[in-house]
């Protein structure tokens, strides 16, 4: 029981490692300790029991921005909040039980085999949930090492791979320390690896940069955003900060959901066709010249023409004119957020969707990438989009950057810096820039190499305007997707196997 106990908080010290905090070292060090308590498991019940509470404490305090979203939700107690980071925790805790319980089972005789095998079982399982039921890949290990040069090896490895190095790092660390403890090498060993590690990632890479952009970040609170009659603030304060700064054309980004009145309206109804008609206008209204528009908003669907039966959440590409361009509609839905599950039973006991609405949204068909006039190849990912690994892009028409329109206005204060986080990874994975536009933050511009070009703090209204960074050549893992880190735990495990078979 006492192992259990500092195995849970082994897993809430591993989560002081995401951001806001970004104490990336108490990541690897947690992880280091829950392999040296994987070791000592006298069973595989309690080595699959180490591994589930590691999760749980990683996953609660991890996910707590979860709790803040529930405030915003008046048809459900705020209290609720808490109560399902508790149960999503508990599930997502299987995933680490699962790979504790692989590792011990089949290298609990051998440190060095074991780490191979954890690390192999990890990337697998953590794939895996970001799968399994519509998949929940936030906040994987390997975006804890973002502030070191370790993450560039997300252009061959992915996402997953790379939380599989970080507990090969962590692997390593415990090694050293099982060897040269009583000598005190592995406070120098330690401290030569972070110094390592930590080398000049923030820099922003270098190359000529292209595309006049300007970010709107209005700071329209969620408590607010809709609210009847406050579509005319919002209005207001978008037309504010979209004031051209400088002559020339331009491409102006505005939020997930920005306009919240409907901007198509796919009923045969001529008074609702009239009203989003009157809305495009109005927001081209508010359009330089040579501007060209990416928006977040709603289209009202119609299965039989008259009812409303759904809704998409849409990205618009807009002219000076009110012409509609391209429509981007998102893909991969929040559960519980943009629709109900099992909808005639939940709503009955008094359960509802996080945004507002009475009718669910419907999903659109996956990455896509617009060619614009005067813009080029650009790729969507709306909001929770962006952190599926190896899902962001339409490969047989690579984007020359990725437009990624975000609400993180209910995310609460971890909730923003964890979203930017798992942006910049895709940035690095796929060799592009990544623009991201929120309602309260953070907006920024992410250069192909990860590095943050601009940002508008969060709570902060601004407009941020900068040229577009260039895209790199196509990474490896944007040729391959995530068979690379399928390889790495294949080698992972074949290294394992032979360690194995040496020491005996």
């Amino acid at each position: 029981m006492k192992f259990i106990l500092f195995a849970f908080l082994a897993g809430l010290a591993s989560a002081l490692g995401f951001e806001p905090l970004g104490l990336w070292p108490l990541t690897l060090i947690a992880f280091a300790y829950l392999m040296w308590l994987l070791q000592r498991a006298p069973s595989l019940r309690s080595a699959l029991a180490l591994g589930w509470w590691f999760g749980v404490g990683q996953f609660v305090l991890g996910l707590n921005w979860i709790a803040t979203s529930f405030t915003y939700q008046s048809a459900m107690p705020a209290w609720l909040g808490w109560v399902s980071v508790v149960l999503l925790s508990l599930y997502l805790a299987v995933y680490p039980a699962m790979a504790a319980g692989l590792a011990w089972r089949y290298a609990r005789k051998d440190w060095l085999a074991l780490v191979f095998l954890f690390a192999a079982a990890w990337i697998v399982t953590e794939w895996l949930r970001a799968t399994m039921f519509t998949g929940f890949a936030w906040n994987p290990v390997g975006v804890s090492l973002l502030p070191t040069a370790a993450a560039r090896l997300a252009t061959i490895v992915g996402t997953y791979g790379l939380s599989g190095l970080a507990l090969l790092i962590a692997g390593a660390l415990l090694l050293i320390y099982e060897r040269y403890r009583k000598t005190g090498f592995i406070l120098l060993v330690a401290i030569t690896g972070i110094a390592l590690l930590r080398w000049g990632f923030d820099v922003p890479s270098a190359g000529p940069a292209g595309l006049q952009l300007a970010v709107i970040q209005p700071n329209i609170g969620q408590e607010d955003k809709w609210t009847p009659g406050f579509e005319d603030r919002n209005f207001a304060e978008l037309a504010r900060l979209s004031v051209p700064r400088h002559p020339g054309p331009r491409l102006l980004l505005w939020p997930e959901a920005a306009i919240t009145e409907p901007l198509q309206d796919e009923r045969r109804n001529f008074q609702a066709s009239r009203n989003a008609e009157a809305v495009r206008r109005r927001v081209a209204g508010i359009l330089g010249p040579e501007d060209l528009l990416l928006t977040g908003g709603v289209t009202i669907q119609s299965a039989d023409g008259v009812l409303v039966t759904s809704a998409t959440n849409s990205v618009y590409a807009m002219k000076r004119d009110g012409q509609i361009l391209g429509r981007y509609d998102k893909a991969h839905l929040v559960p519980y957020g943009e629709y109900l599950p099992a909808r005639p039973i939940l709503s009955r006991i008094g359960l509802s969707r996080l945004s507002p609405g009475a009718v669910d949204f419907y999903s659109g068909p996956g990455p896509a990438t617009f060619d614009l006039p005067g813009i080029g190849k650009v790729g969507f990912q709306v909001c929770y989009e962006i952190i599926f690994s190896g899902q962001v892009i339409d490969r047989n028409n690579r984007p020359n950057f990725l437009y990624n329109p975000s609400n993180d206005a209910w995310f609460g204060r971890w909730g923003p810096p964890q979203h930017l986080a798992q942006a910049r990874l895709r940035a690095i994975e796929e060799g592009l820039p990544v623009v991201r536009s929120t309602p309260t933050g953070i907006s920024a511009v992410v250069d192909a190499d990860g590095g943050i070009m601009g940002a508008i703090p969060w709570r902060r209204a601004g407009a941020l305007n900068v040229l577009l960074p260039p895209a790199k050549e196509p990474t490896l893992f944007s040729k391959v997707g995530n068979i690379a880190p399928f390889l790495l735990a294949l080698l992972l495990i074949g290294i394992a196997i032979a360690v194995r078979r040496r020491a005996r």
